[in-house]
């Protein structure tokens, strides 16, 4: 058993059943049609998307998450794709997204240079990413997230490493995250919606 199958085995959900706030304010700029969901842990999010019509993959490395994202799909009565793999191993494809979903997919930097490499040629033309990860100041905080700085990511960081990408929204706020009882509280976030043309 993996640290996420043991923080995710119990009967409630840590991130709550509701989308994160970002998404649900913004998810209409990401074109219809097939999303990916990176890191989705339960699957608040991507059950969300497929309640608004969306076609959605969520993947994450953790099974009990999965099941538990399937779970929540049903009482939702919605359809989800869930695959359980690491994001190291994982294939996104070659333009194959109308859209990628990375809500506090916290990375150690090797992978997540790579995985954002991998983002932009997985999207398909006019496809969107749509982020957002706590920054290095969320360690004043303490309300969520991971306690290591080189796991955070700044606006700077996603603008170099997503340079392929143009950027529609891009924002560093501090927010209050009430996303359930592992990100509750005053936050310090980066938000970016950025574009494949």
């Amino acid at each position: 058993m993996n640290k996420w199958d043991e923080r995710y085995a119990q009967e409630s959900y840590l991130y709550g059943i509701k989308p994160n706030d970002f998404l649900k304010e913004n998810f209409q700029q990401i074109p219809r049609g097939k999303i990916l969901f990176l890191a989705e842990g339960e699957g608040r999010n991507a059950v969300f998307l497929a309640r608004q019509g969306y076609e959605v993959t969520a993947v994450d490395s953790s099974a009990v998450a999965m099941k538990k994202a399937d779970r929540l799909a049903q009482k939702n009565d919605v359809s989800i794709t869930t695959i359980v793999t690491d994001l190291e191993d994982f294939d996104l494809g070659g333009e194959q997204w109308d859209g990628i979903v990375s809500i506090f997919c916290h990375l150690p930097p090797a992978l997540r240079k790579n995985v954002h490499t991998r983002i932009v040629k997985a999207l398909k033309k006019g496809g969107v990413l749509l982020a957002e990860a706590y920054t290095p100041d969320q360690l004043k905080y303490k309300t969520g997230g991971p306690p290591m700085k080189e796991l955070l990511v700044d606006l700077s960081i996603l603008k170099k490493e997503l340079y392929d990408l143009r950027f529609v929204h891009a924002s560093e706020i501090v927010r209050e995250v009430h996303e359930g009882k592992l990100h509750f509280g005053k936050g310090a976030v980066v938000q970016i919606i950025a574009v494949k043309d």
